[in-house]
């Protein structure tokens, strides 16, 4: 199944959208409802919160008195910790409860409202954030909610700042409008790239990029880290070192539209063990590639290792962001040739120039043909280009050393 984050602050119009997710066919599952629930009467949550905080946290009715349960329960850094320790467990197991009961095509949305601030972004294959103008938040708690502005101000400011939740959002649905503006954003983002994210991780498709070059795109960094982050959580010490390589990471080269990401392995055995679970987290296996190009290198004089380049490749299963996963041993020449041609990049403006006009030659060997067949006449242009300034790259790296 997909998993969705839902977030964003106070106000912001979360709830309209997670309903019309629900009406598009979501599964939703609210964290703020599942927090009320184990802590409902006759829970054993509720029972834990009565005898570690005592039965003046209890209303007449004998639920829970949620104001007076935080007059003693954020009293103090202990207090609060034993909180979390007793609800914290509850609403996890919960959660996983709810999203196992989920069909296997679900796309689950998880509504978090803290999901920023507890850093549960890298969690969700894609992060969903609402965002409206502060004043605009205020006025609606205000006016819908019955909250006194001083409040409202107060708590709005306690949250995750907009920067923080851009740095995880993968979409910002932006809700300063009428419902209406927004609810037509989300059934979009459904049709186009929620249901086809949901199909493409199922069916184990990649998605794909034009071998068509775009302006840089200074999100293009961002993107990547959201996916590292993600990576770093699936990969765990099986992972060296995951990095940000190819074109897409040098600032202000024009590139296709792809995000490069190389996971460093301690052999080829740690990169096959990785495959499900990476298919199962969003980043379906490329069965057919097993090495890069190989070229010279010292013991190898004419290229035809192919071990010494062996490597894994991976995509991205989310239509709106292609992305190359390369799976590569620890100082293997493959390893090091993708961080040293980027860095090498990054530092030489006269080779940077020329490898975009090398990319430049291949976008019009590729232009008019169909995928595979434009793939071979892009490549067939760019890996002499490599060949030829590997051993350059190589002894520059070797200099800075």
């Amino acid at each position: 199944m997909l998993r969705i984050g839902l977030t964003g602050g106070m106000g912001a119009g979360k709830s309209t959208v997670a309903r019309t997710l629900v009406e598009c066919g979501a599964v939703l599952i609210d964290s703020d409802a599942i927090a009320r629930e184990v802590v409902a009467p006759g829970t054993p949550g509720l029972a834990a919160l009565v005898e570690a905080f005592g039965a003046g946290i209890l209303a007449d009715d004998g639920s829970l008195d949620r104001p007076a349960l935080a007059a003693v329960a954020f009293a103090d850094d202990e207090s609060r910790g034993t909180l979390n320790a007793i609800t914290h467990p509850l609403v996890g197991a919960r959660t996983a409860e709810l999203i196992g009961a989920a069909p296997a095509d679900a796309i689950v949305v998880q509504d978090i409202p803290l999901l920023v601030e507890n850093g549960l972004a890298p969690l969700m294959q894609l992060v969903l954030v609402v965002g409206a103008e502060v004043e605009t938040r205020l006025r609606r708690l205000v006016e819908h909610r019955g909250v006194a502005e001083a409040d409202a101000r107060t708590r709005i400011a306690a949250q995750a700042t907009d920067e923080q939740r851009h740095a995880v959002a993968d979409v910002w649905l932006d809700n300063n409008g009428a419902p209406e503006v927004v609810e037509a954003q989300v059934r979009a983002l459904w049709a186009e790239r929620l249901v086809p994210f949901e199909r493409n991780q199922r069916e184990g498709v990649r998605a794909r990029a034009d071998y068509q070059l775009v302006a840089a795109d200074p999100e293009w960094g961002a993107q990547a880290r959201r996916i590292i982050a993600r990576l770093h959580l699936v990969c765990g010490a099986s992972a060296v070192r995951i990095d940000h390589v190819g074109s897409t990471a040098v600032h202000g080269l024009p590139a296709k539209d792809i995000i490069d990401i190389q996971v460093t392995v301690a052999d080829m055995t740690t990169a096959e063990s990785l495959a499900d679970a990476l298919a199962g987290a969003g980043f379906p296996l490329a069965p057919g590639v097993t090495h890069d190009n190989p070229k010279p290198t010292p013991g190898d004089a004419d290229g035809t290792d192919l071990a010494r380049w062996g490597k894994r490749l991976h995509g991205n299963a989310d239509p709106a962001r292609p992305a190359n996963i390369h799976l590569r041993v620890q100082d293997s020449p493959g390893q090091r040739f993708a961080l040293e041609l980027r860095d090498w990049l990054r530092a030489d403006a006269d080779a940077r120039n020329a490898y975009l006009a090398v990319k430049r030659e291949a976008e019009q060997a590729a232009a008019g043909k169909s995928d595979d067949a434009a793939g071979e006449a892009y490549y067939a242009v760019k890996e002499p280009w490599f060949d030829a300034v590997y051993p350059v790259v190589t002894e520059w790296a070797r200099a800075r050393v």
